[in-house]
């Protein structure tokens, strides 16, 4: 699929007027034969159309598991090694990766510069469309330049495949030593081949046509949280299924922490009040003290030991 361009043509006055205008080829731009009559349908019926599609999206983000994968032990080894992960982004494929950074450290307590989110016309494009800002090739490369070291990840968010902001960001990136991802809903573009992972995941047309806010960034949505959830379980802060790095920065998440005290290991809940309270408000220590039967202190220090793992650390004090 390629992007053709065409030369702006008459002397209009509007604000698009002598502009380059870009013809895209990519799957999302296609009109999707079941919703050409979206516009005559009932409320019902029309829902039941945007349902069915989405419906079809989950089994296309299966078929790039193994892509989506190697993307997470890329940034599982960037990450050990003090390194960052970056996603370049514009539109609506932007915003859901500042969406995804955002989540991360209330969540999973994850350092703040892990996952840094770059959106093509900055802060304000979050709440409206920046003009030209996604067809800055040059300025995304210029972002990368300014923040992009070796040995990072850099994942490009677009819909088409195409968008320059981001090819410009990635390319720079690559140039720079960092690993390179590109996550679209073009699994035939040609910017496949100039990146170390390619996730096309194939969303195909969208119920309104080139509205990449509808299959195309659900199916964004549902990688991106796979992605950096994965990796947030592979540095250790999942034990179990349950969140062990949370903050207890209002009455419901400490409610949680009990609550992963008491599920984790039986204990009744003034025994995980009583250990969080011996644990000043640390999860983990509290929890390894639980299991292990040992002092807070000796259970910090396992933790310690091990990289702040969990896991590790009760292995540290059963050996």
């Amino acid at each position: 699929m390629t992007a053709e361009a065409v030369e702006p043509q008459g002397t209009g006055t509007s604000a698009n007027a002598g502009r380059p205008v870009v013809r895209v080829g990519a799957p999302t731009e296609r009109r999707d034969p079941r919703s050409v009559d979206l516009d005559l349908m009932s409320t019902r019926d029309v829902l039941a159309v945007i349902n069915e599609a989405d419906r079809r999206v989950p089994a296309a983000v299966a078929a790039v598991l193994d892509e989506i994968t190697s993307s997470v032990e890329l940034a599982v080894t960037a990450l050990r090694d003090g390194r960052r992960v970056h996603y370049f982004g514009a539109g609506t494929s932007g915003r859901l990766g500042v969406l995804d950074a955002a989540e991360l450290a209330p969540t999973f307590n994850s350092p703040r510069h892990w996952f840094c989110a770059h959106l093509a016309g900055g802060p304000e494009a979050m709440w409206r469309a920046v003009e030209d800002a996604e067809d800055d090739d040059a300025r995304g490369a210029a972002e990368a330049d300014d923040c992009v070291s070796a040995g990072d990840v850099v994942v490009g968010l677009t819909a088409s495949g195409r968008t320059p902001y981001v090819l410009g960001a990635l390319a720079a990136s690559r140039a720079n030593g960092a690993a390179t991802v590109l996550l679209c809903a073009n699994p035939e573009t040609p910017s496949a081949r100039a990146v170390d992972v390619f996730i096309g995941v194939d969303t195909g047309p969208e119920v309104v046509a080139g509205s990449t806010r509808m299959k195309a960034g659900t199916a964004q949505k549902l990688v991106l949280n796979g992605f950096s959830t994965a990796v947030m379980v592979r540095l250790g802060r999942v034990y179990s299924n349950l969140m062990i790095d949370v903050v207890a920065t209002n009455a419901k998440l400490r409610g949680r922490m009990i609550s992963i005290l008491m599920e984790s290991t039986g204990c009744a809940d003034e025994v995980a009040r009583q250990a969080l309270d011996e644990a000043d408000g640390d999860l983990k220590a509290a929890l390894v003290s639980l299991v292990s039967g040992v002092a807070v202190t000796t259970a910090r220090a396992a933790l310690a030991r091990s990289a702040d793992q969990v896991r590790g650390a009760l292995a540290l004090l059963a050996s």
